[in-house]
């Protein structure tokens, strides 16, 4: 479902020019040096920013880019990090479809995808933000031992993904079909994850470590 257009979206954006990066090429190989972090963590699809706002208090020295491409959406999740004062995030308005002019070979150490848009119908499948198309483009970004971090409630997206990581030079290092059955304090709750939480929907994660 896609969120309703707000007028104030883009002018806000473009006033946050401290988090949000208009052109993001310019700090291709640089994010790290820019938020003085030597760990990178990118998290494609933000949706309101509740994961990565949540998951910057978890440990410190890590640094977060957050990626979305819808500013109806990202306006939410800027706001979230302009309003706490967060600053180990920098944000990214744009297509993950162009990763590879934003991020330097081996420059990410982890990617989370929460919840992404299940593209359900077939012929929409390289669209999915675990499809072939995307997962090359994963690949030379992460360093040599990154991982992929995949969490969803949509189990025909899960093993379709599954399928398409395991084509790749990607091992399944963990996986959960129940994941809040159990507590992890290491990963944060969205207000979208509770909505299923709630309803007794089982939460599907899985981790992909990069086969060099």
């Amino acid at each position: 479902m896609r969120m309703r257009k707000k007028k104030w979206a883009l002018p806000y954006l473009d006033e946050q020019s401290s988090v949000v990066i208009k052109d993001p090429t310019i700090n291709k190989g640089k994010w790290k040096n820019e938020l003085n972090k030597k760990i990178l963590h990118l998290e494609i699809g933000t949706g309101k920013g509740d994961y990565i706002t949540q998951m910057r208090y978890k440990d410190e020295n890590i640094g977060w880019i957050g990626m979305e491409k819808d500013p109806n959406v990202a306006c939410l999740a800027v706001k979230k990090i302009v309003d706490n004062e967060i600053d180990n995030i920098l944000y990214i308005n744009n297509d993950a479809e162009n990763i590879l002019e934003y991020f330097d070979q081996k420059e990410i150490n982890s990617i989370h995808l929460n919840f992404s848009d299940p593209w359900p119908k077939k012929g929409h499948s390289k669209r999915r933000l675990s499809s072939t198309n995307f997962l090359n483009k994963y690949y030379d970004i992460l360093e040599d031992d990154g991982c992929i971090i995949m969490k969803t409630d949509n189990s025909k997206l899960f093993e379709f993904s599954l399928v398409e990581f395991l084509k790749h030079k990607f091992i399944l290092e963990e996986v959960w079909v129940d994941f809040r059955r159990d507590e992890h304090e290491e990963d944060a709750i969205t207000e979208y994850e509770r909505k299923f939480m709630d309803l007794g929907q089982p939460i599907y994660r899985a981790i992909f470590k990069k086969v060099v």
